[in-house]
């Protein structure tokens, strides 16, 4: 923002930097008669050389030649009149002058907060409309690597490295994300959300596991402040995926303590509590809740999970004939994306060429953007791609496959890299 009033400021000072100069400057009566009268004499002598040049090449006789000559003479006598003018001194209009200095600035102003687009300057929330007004990946790629540029001579500019780490995390860009949080997190070293944010992009970007740095994030972020629901949730993550569920439990617990009651996030967060008392083999009717136990599972077991009809489950493999072409590091994108809707990937999964074949499962938990999820389509195509640059966005010669038109829910869905992508 501060960039983009900079340089309006600079266009409007070359704009007034034309105009008022012609304004302040003197000028005289005369001084116009006297161009006026010079460009007429340069005509007639310009007509009176063509007739030069007619009579030695023969075109009119010397009659002829008198005539025009004479007539020549008359219009100079008339048109240049040396002498004759009036001379009034004029002076610029420097009130003229000082009112548009002071209108074209304000009135700009006023037009572009009154009809502008102050969001169009974040690149977040314009991957956040894309699905709408159709913006291509490589367009919001575009501005995102004009606003990285721009923060390399800004590094203490909170508002743009935000907008980047979110923007890079819309994309898919996973590391870069991380980056760019771990920067933030050096200007807002007391932030919970900040850290809770930065624990996500570095597990996203670490093969969607917490282990290792994104839990040490999520620590920090509960020293800050123990009641911040994503990090309490990051952390019941965590705890799952080393198979400690009655930690798990303990957490999901205390986000449900926080939540308002009969909230999608109360609901959601009962069905988690449920599911790991079952891979505890605790018996859900022991309190899913902590509080209420009974009477809140009920709850949670009434409301069906968002995602329940919302996922796509199946298997990738690579062609042996292009293993060759890919090496074990290459990254592994398995995503899925509407017949008929956005561009981008509604739920998109990170390997590596190492762990093919592989099975998979995508889910509206999977989704770049809250407001495009596989359960928003009535149809998807399900794919795989290798990128040997790691990007999100396909590149020619990405290895490939993907799946005719299938609904959501589909299960057992093979996919088998075949193909370059064009």
């Amino acid at each position: 923002m501060t960039a983009f009033l900079i340089a309006a400021a600079l266009m409007l000072a070359t704009a007034l930097f034309f105009i008022l100069p012609t304004l302040l400057r003197k000028q005289s009566a005369s001084t116009v008669h006297v161009q006026r009268d010079a460009l007429n004499l340069e005509v007639l002598r310009d007509q009176l050389r063509e007739l030069n040049a007619d009579r030695e090449a023969g075109v009119i006789d010397a009659a002829g030649y008198e005539n025009s000559r004479r007539e020549l003479e008359q219009r100079v006598a008339e048109d240049v009149r040396p002498g004759t003018q009036t001379i009034v001194a004029q002076t610029g209009k420097p009130w003229t002058a000082i009112g548009l200095a002071i209108l074209v600035p304000v009135v700009a102003a006023a037009l572009y907060f009154t009809l502008g687009n102050r969001d169009g300057l974040d690149p977040s929330k314009v991957v956040a409309a894309s699905s709408a007004e159709n913006i291509t990946p490589e367009q919001i790629n575009g501005m995102v690597e004009k606003l990285a540029r721009r923060l390399k001579d800004t590094p203490d500019d909170i508002e743009g490295w935000t907008m980047m780490a979110r923007s890079y995390a819309a994309l898919g860009r996973f590391k870069e994300s991380a980056d760019a949080y771990a920067h933030l997190t050096k200007l807002l070293p007391q932030d919970a959300d900040m850290l809770a944010d930065y624990a996500d992009a570095l597990a996203m970007a670490n093969n969607r596991t917490m282990q290792g740095e994104p839990e040490k994030a999520i620590l920090r972020a509960l020293q800050l402040d123990p009641k911040n629901i994503k990090a309490l949730a990051l952390s019941a993550v965590a705890d799952s995926e080393r198979h400690d569920y009655t930690g798990a439990v303990a957490q999901w617990r205390k986000i449900m303590a926080l939540a308002p009651p009969d909230s999608d996030l109360a609901r959601s967060v009962g069905s988690n509590i449920n599911e790991a008392l079952a891979l505890a083999g605790t018996p859900a009717a022991n309190g899913a809740t902590g509080t209420s136990g009974a009477s809140d599972t009920a709850k949670a077991n009434a409301a069906p999970p968002a995602a329940a009809g919302a996922q796509v489950s199946g298997s990738v493999e690579l062609d042996p004939a292009l293993r060759s072409q890919v090496s074990d590091t290459d990254t592994v994108f398995i995503f899925a994306r509407a017949v008929d809707g956005p561009r981008f990937p509604l739920a998109v999964l990170r390997k590596q060429v190492k762990d093919l074949p592989t099975t998979f499962t995508l889910d509206d938990s999977m989704a770049m953007m809250p407001n495009a999820k596989l359960s928003d389509f009535p149809q998807v195509m399900v794919g795989a791609r290798i990128s040997k640059s790691g990007s999100a966005t396909p590149g020619v010669g990405d290895l490939e496959g993907i799946t005719e038109p299938l609904k959501p829910g589909a299960k057992n869905v093979k996919i088998r890299i075949n193909s370059q992508h064009k």
